[in-house]
């Protein structure tokens, strides 16, 4: 039997890890399975734990109020030691590119432990863009064994950094596991979709067949300050020049970014700043939505899947295949850009189904019973 020890701290991670730890417990006689969280994000992280059932096997619960960079690496490798020390694991999993992925493999590393890399080989070629996340990534990418990639083209990243390639499997993103898994639900629960749809409507934001919706999402450190400024004031033009739009601006909980949208964005009559979704209204409010503007990672491989052009408010991203199959497009923060680049998509119908076409180069939703299976096969791994 094969201990596995996952390990994740932020909403994103947890969602994209769901699938997997579901499709782990399929085989009870095959792995032994534990789940670490480190909490870096609490209250958000808790949400999706309690939306696909998970309870945590360990709990960290390192936030605390004004954490730092430092605070978080810190906390949890001087935490997650004696989690390593009890459980003894083969192979511990990680995510992605957060604080809490570099420090749980740095953490596995002193243990000589094996680490697979879910969502490995992402890079924008920036160190500082996204920042703390491309260093994240970079030094993961060092110490891991298993590199589980969702492209081709972040295989070939880490094939550039002289990864064995025999070390890199190509799996999809089990973003789009958790995705159409949720949609799923959404469809045949019409019990849920009622409550979707009370939950909206507590937050005031009211779905109409004749007015367009544009969901914005905004959180990376690099974007504190003017970057958020400018985009708050894109957001104020668009929402005055085109009064039969609504924006929906789910608010992230860090200050530095509440701080400008209240300033600018509060006596906006179309547009709805509300506190952040749980994942089930946050999927139903992308599928109604007509234009995503997003810093997120995440969203660029999700709008996808439900044909929505994605306008990327970043200099560059990890996830050129989105940008190079059409799905989505940079735009960066400056306002200008942010301003025409909404406005041609509202006005053009052949710009905007150009974008609503392309496919999805993210995966078909089987990410996390591939992976599942490459552990599987005794010959294999």
């Amino acid at each position: 039997m094969k201990k596995i020890l996952i390990v994740f701290g932020t909403r994103p991670e947890a969602i994209k890890m769901a699938p997997l730890i579901k499709e782990f417990q399929k085989f009870p006689d095959y792995f032994e399975l534990k789940v670490c969280v480190t909490a870096q994000h609490r209250q958000m992280l808790d949400q999706v734990l309690e939306l696909f059932e998970i309870k945590p096997d360990f709990d960290l619960n390192i936030m605390k109020k004004d954490q730092d960079l430092y605070d978080i690496t810190a906390n949890i490798l001087t935490k997650i030691k004696l989690i390593i020390k009890e459980v003894e694991p083969d192979i511990v999993f990680v995510h992605g590119d957060t604080t809490t992925t570099f420090s749980a493999t740095l953490a596995a590393f002193y243990h000589k432990i094996d680490v697979a890399h879910v969502e490995a080989g992402l890079r924008s070629g920036s160190i500082y863009s996204p920042w703390p996340e491309e260093a994240n990534r970079k030094l993961t990418s060092c110490l891991v064994k298993y590199h589980l990639t969702p492209t081709i083209s972040s295989k070939e990243n880490l094939i550039k950094e002289n990864i064995d390639k025999n070390d890199i499997f190509i799996v999809g993103n089990t973003v789009i596991d958790a995705l159409f898994i949720i949609l799923d639900k959404i469809k045949k629960d019409k019990k849920l979709l009622s409550k979707i749809k009370s939950e909206l409507k507590v937050k005031n934001i009211n779905i109409s067949s004749n007015r367009k919706i544009i969901l914005v999402t905004g959180h990376r450190r690099e974007n504190f300050g003017q970057g958020f400024i400018s985009i708050c004031n894109a957001l104020k033009t668009i929402a005055v020049n085109n009064p039969n739009i609504d924006i929906i601006y789910p608010m992230h909980l860090n200050p530095n970014v509440r701080k400008p949208i209240g300033q600018i964005l509060s006596k906006i009559k179309n547009i709805y700043l509300v506190e952040p979704l749980t994942y089930e209204p946050f999927v139903y409010l992308m599928s109604k939505s007509y234009i995503i503007l997003t810093d997120s990672g995440g969203i660029q491989e999700e709008a996808p899947s439900l044909g929505k052009p994605v306008l990327v408010m970043r200099n560059t991203t990890e996830r050129p295949e989105a940008i190079k199959s059409g799905t989505a497009k940079l735009v960066g923060t400056k306002k200008l850009t942010i301003v025409d680049e909404v406005t041609r998509l509202l006005n053009s119908k052949e710009a905007y189904d150009k974008i609503n076409k392309a496919s999805n180069p993210y995966g078909d939703g089987k990410a996390s019973e591939k992976i599942v299976n490459l552990f599987y096969t005794k010959d294999r791994i």
